[in-house]
């Protein structure tokens, strides 16, 4: 079976355990308080995960590479003898992500508590990147602005990255360069966002997959069916 169609069996046999609880009494609002408590947890552990050395670098599924222009030259570079810098940015890029993720807990945690039913039957409902959505539709602006002066403080001492923005800046402007890709900063924090996103998904995923494991009763009552 293919991910993509596991992804959606696993979306609708979720929503058909809604109905369930619903049928057996448990209320809109313990259903979820339930996924609430799945979301906070898989939230928390998502940034325990990628708010600590190596959260970044050391995971293949979220590393940040290097912008595309940049990622087309590196080869060069290195056969210029310039891989020790190459490398440097790379690990900074990721640095400052990894630095970065630990402010997104006050907004995250803000964000579940004040998920809607509605909210909540969206997610159920909207497959294996409704978790993602859910979450940048209500935080990724405002960690945006959280997290780029963090990646900004954690690049600014390379100097290859500053040479990228000057160079990528007026790649821009003759179709060379992708805008989102025409600086380090902008670039990181974006792609910081989604792996943060991409990430609380995969850890949420776990908590449904084995409630029981979580030591949570409401958790059990309301996904303990999907066992």
């Amino acid at each position: 079976m293919d991910r993509r169609h596991f992804s959606t069996a696993a979306g609708l046999a979720l929503w058909v355990a809604w109905a369930e609880a619903r049928a057996w009494s448990l209320s809109d609002a313990d259903a979820s308080a339930g996924l609430k408590e799945a979301l906070s947890r898989g939230a928390a552990s998502a940034v325990g995960l990628l708010g600590r050395t190596d959260g970044f670098l050391g995971n293949p599924k979220v590393k940040i590479p290097l912008p595309g222009a940049l990622e087309s030259g590196a080869k060069l570079l290195r056969t210029l003898g310039q891989g020790a810098k190459v490398d440097e940015l790379v690990t900074a890029m990721n640095r400052a992500a990894e630095s970065a993720v630990p402010e997104a807990q006050p907004l995250l945690t803000d964000a579940v508590k004040r998920m809607t039913v509605e909210d909540a039957r969206k997610i159920l409902t909207g497959g294996d990147t409704s978790v993602t959505q859910f979450f940048a539709g209500k935080t990724r602006k405002p960690l945006g602005e959280k997290f780029l002066p963090i990646v900004t403080k954690a690049t600014e001492k390379v100097a290859l990255a500053e040479k990228y923005n000057a160079v990528a800046g007026k790649g821009v402007g003759f179709g060379l360069v992708k805008k989102e890709d025409a600086n380090v900063q902008q670039y990181v924090t974006g792609k910081a966002l989604d792996g943060l996103y991409f990430m609380i998904g995969e850890e949420e995923k776990k908590i449904r997959k084995d409630p029981v494991g979580t030591g949570s009763d409401l958790l059990k009552k309301v996904f303990g069916s999907l066992g």
